[in-house]
C-alpha cells in the first residue's frame, strides 16, 4: 500500500507551524517568512519561485528539501493552506497562493466543510474540495494516487488531525530556533508519539534540526 508523508513541514520551538492572524499579504500570519528562511535558499525552492533555473544551495537542508515531490501522487492540504478565506466561499475566483501554475502538479485534495467544484489548473494540478474526516480522505486520495504515495501538506491542523488518527507513515519536520508564541501548535494532543515512530535528528549549518519519524512496525496495540 502506498505511505502517508510529511515533507518539509516547519514549526517553531514553541510548537507553532503558523503565526497568528493569516491574511492575503500573510500567508503565516505574523510569523511572516520565519519559518521558511531556511528552506528559500535551497535549490529546490529556487527553483519552484525562479521557474526551473539551477540556482541555490546544495547542503544538507536541500537534501531534506528535494525529497518533498519523489514518489507523490496526490497532496491532502486543509483549507488555511489553500487560501485565508473562512466560512462559505464568498469568492471562487480565488484560485490559492500559487498563481496559475502551482507547484504540485498532482491532484490535491482541499479540506473544507464548504464545497465547491473541482479546480483545474497548469502543469497538472487539480484541487478536489472534500468535506471528510481524515480516514476518508486518505481513501479518496489514494484513490487519485495510483501506486504512488500521499503527502500531507499541512497546515499544523491537518497535520495534527492525521498524526490522532494514526495514518502517517513517515514524516519529515524542520524546528526552527524561533519563538512565535502564537498562532497554530502542532504538538497538542499528540502524547506518546515517540512510541508510534522512530525518530532521528540531523542538525543544519543553518540552524535548523531535521527531524524524521519513521513508523515502528507493527499494529498500533504493539508498538
Amino acid at each position: 500500500m502506498s505511505l502517508v508523508r510529511v515533507h518539509n513541514f516547519t514549526v517553531s520551538i514553541d510548537g507553532f507551524g503558523t503565526g497568528e492572524g493569516q491574511q492575503l499579504d500573510a500567508p503565516f500570519g505574523h510569523a511572516g517568512t520565519r519559518l521558511l528562511e531556511w528552506a528559500l535558499p535551497t535549490r529546490t525552492f529556487q527553483r519552484l519561485g525562479f521557474h526551473g533555473e539551477e540556482r541555490g544551495s546544495n547542503g544538507v537542508d536541500e537534501v531534506f528539501a528535494s525529497q518533498w515531490a519523489s514518489g507523490i501522487g496526490v497532496e491532502i492540504m486543509g483549507r488555511n493552506k489553500f487560501g485565508p478565506q473562512r466560512g462559505p466561499w464568498a469568492d471562487e475566483q480565488w484560485k490559492g497562493w500559487w498563481g496559475d501554475n502551482p507547484p504540485f502538479h498532482t491532484p490535491v485534495v482541499v479540506l473544507t466543510h464548504h464545497l465547491r467544484p473541482t479546480l483545474a489548473m497548469d502543469g497538472g494540478t487539480t484541487f478536489h474540495f472534500v468535506d471528510a474526516e481524515p480516514a476518508e480522505a486518505l481513501e479518496q486520495a489514494r484513490t487519485l494516487a495510483g501506486d504512488l504515495d500521499v503527502r500531507i501538506g499541512g497546515g499544523a491542523a491537518t497535520v495534527r488531525q492525521f498524526l490522532e488518527a494514526d495514518l502517517v507513515d513517515q514524516m519529515h519536520l524542520v524546528l526552527v530556533p524561533i519563538f512565535l508564541g502564537r498562532g497554530e501548535r502542532l504538538w497538542d494532543s499528540l502524547e506518546g508519539l515517540e512510541e508510534r515512530f522512530h525518530i532521528e535528528a540531523a542538525p543544519s549549518p543553518s540552524g535548523v534540526i531535521h527531524l524524521t519519524f519513521d513508523r515502528r512496525p507493527g499494529p498500533p496495540s504493539e508498538r
